[in-house]
């Protein structure tokens, strides 16, 4: 039987990670037949289909996506020896990256990455991703995400991690409809509004939920960028992070943030990327960037894994 030289795998792994035969062939710079002819070969060599198209969608086997990493790590580490540790020169590097934030990391964490990305003179064609924390792991793994920022705790070999960010949640209400000083009744007859926390913030519902103020939830939203305005027109309560309720008062100073009555801290806010030597100058340029942009110091190097 065949061995699969280095190109059949590079197709394999490009193939993986963008799930589309026009896909692969666009970054190969093949034709998508060529990219066809591969696949056949490939499937005949392992035995298994590898990839089944579904829709527009090519979903990877259970045996494509554990030949994946090991592939995935193997070229990489060739790459890495071939054409060495240059030097980057983010000035002159014009690519897409794909950075993976929540709603609230678009409000809190996007400002200072494009300070920074100005201040080093770089013009990358950046992507922000929406993140969903159930399926984050695998589009960081197959490199549909560069970098992710998230409170959802992803414990996995497979990715670098490292905290940039505690996590502490108050209340945040209009200075005209202020809060009485923390205690067991500070929220009585007072009104909610929620946010959906497909983002990892799942502290406030959950605090709602065990402390018997779910049915004084009055609105339910899908974004938190709607959250000050309502809270400034209204006598409502919203439960958010400290660093995100500090960016609206900034918005609206008619805002007033109170401190909870149980504990509100939470798994911090931590920074993904595929483990190091899977990633390309560029990413491992980009994830120095944005961790000097987002961390506010209270973590060490020595968190990361």
């Amino acid at each position: 039987m065949s061995v699969p030289d280095l190109n059949q795998l590079r197709t394999f792994v490009v193939l993986y990670e963008t799930r589309s035969l026009t896909g692969a062939a666009d970054r190969l710079h093949v034709t998508q037949p060529t990219v066809s002819y591969t696949l056949a070969r490939l499937r005949k060599r392992f035995g298994d289909d590898l990839f089944r198209r579904e829709g527009h969608v090519m979903v990877p086997t259970a045996r494509a996506t554990q030949l994946f990493g090991p592939l995935h790590e193997a070229l990489a580490q060739i790459d890495a020896t071939v054409t060495g540790r240059a030097d980057f020169d983010p000035r002159a590097f014009d690519g897409e990256l794909v950075l993976g934030l929540t709603s609230i990391g678009e409000l809190t964490f996007l400002p200072p990455i494009m300070t920074d990305l100005a201040a080093a003179n770089a013009a990358p064609r950046l992507v922000v991703k929406r993140l969903v924390a159930e399926a984050a792991e695998e589009e960081i793994v197959r490199g549909a995400l560069d970098v992710a920022l998230t409170v959802s705790v992803m414990d996995t070999s497979r990715l670098w991690r490292t905290p940039v960010r505690g996590v502490e949640y108050v209340a945040l209400t209009s200075r005209l409809h202020p809060l009485p000083p923390k205690g067991p009744g500070m929220f009585e007859g007072r009104r909610f509004i929620r946010v959906s926390a497909r983002g990892g913030h799942v502290f406030p519902s959950q605090a709602l939920v065990e402390h018997g103020l779910i049915p004084q939830v009055a609105l339910t939203v899908e974004e938190y960028s709607t959250v000050p305005a309502v809270l400034v027109a209204t006598d409502m309560v919203a439960l958010l992070p400290r660093h995100v309720a500090d960016v609206f008062c900034g918005w609206f100073p008619a805002l007033r943030v109170t401190d909870l009555p149980w504990s509100g801290l939470s798994s911090p806010v931590s920074l993904y990327t595929r483990r190091e030597m899977n990633l390309s100058p560029a990413q491992r340029w980009f994830r120095r960037l944005v961790l000097r942009a987002v961390t506010s110091g209270e973590f060490t190097d020595d968190a990361q894994r």
